[in-house]
């Protein structure tokens, strides 16, 4: 295996993480962007280049896969992601109560725009830079700090809750939490 497939296939568990995220946790649909997305990656592998940031090129070529099919589902008068999808049984907490606020942090996430969920993902839950996340999604800087605070503040809206009860995704290191300051 040469070493392209070998760092795209160490990705692979974090385009499935985005990806699950994105579909609301829904794995099928999860998996089929994950699948396009290295099926691109590959036909496409003479585009990258070496010694740049592969993870950037492979969430900006999901990203772009992730647009393209909401564009079609649109068109096809298609997408509906039912509330229930929100929350499968994957993480049997046995605390109920942190449960409940996992599953209410999901079915918010997923009211958010998409424009400001993908970047609340990004950031949150993979832990991507704000220069990385404007180069993933073809935007300036400014506009995912922008979409980061209106997301964190809709966010707080939806949840109905104090800041300081709210669950982050991230708590950690130099990045933010997700519903943390606004950096």
């Amino acid at each position: 295996m040469d070493s392209f497939s070998n760092m795209l296939e160490q990705e692979i568990p974090r385009l499935r993480r985005y990806a699950c995220a994105l579909h609301r946790w829904n794995r099928s649909h999860a998996d089929d962007l994950v699948q396009d997305t290295l099926v691109r990656a590959i036909a496409k592998q003479h585009l990258w280049q070496p010694g740049t940031n592969l993870r950037s090129w492979l969430f900006t070529l999901m990203h772009n896969q992730h647009v393209n099919d909401v564009r079609r589902s649109v068109a096809r008068g298609g997408i509906s992601h039912a509330v229930d999808e929100l929350h499968d049984n994957r993480a049997s907490a046995s605390d109920a109560e942190a449960s409940l606020q996992l599953r209410d942090l999901e079915r918010a996430l997923g009211k958010l725009l998409i424009e400001q969920r993908e970047i609340i993902l990004l950031v949150a839950l993979e832990g991507m830079s704000y220069a990385d996340v404007a180069e993933v999604v073809g935007i300036p800087v400014g506009t995912v700090r922008s979409r980061l605070s209106r997301g964190r503040m809709a966010l707080r809206q939806l949840m109905d809750t104090g800041e300081k009860t709210l669950p982050a995704l991230h708590a950690g290191g130099d990045r933010p939490a997700l519903l943390g300051a606004y950096q």
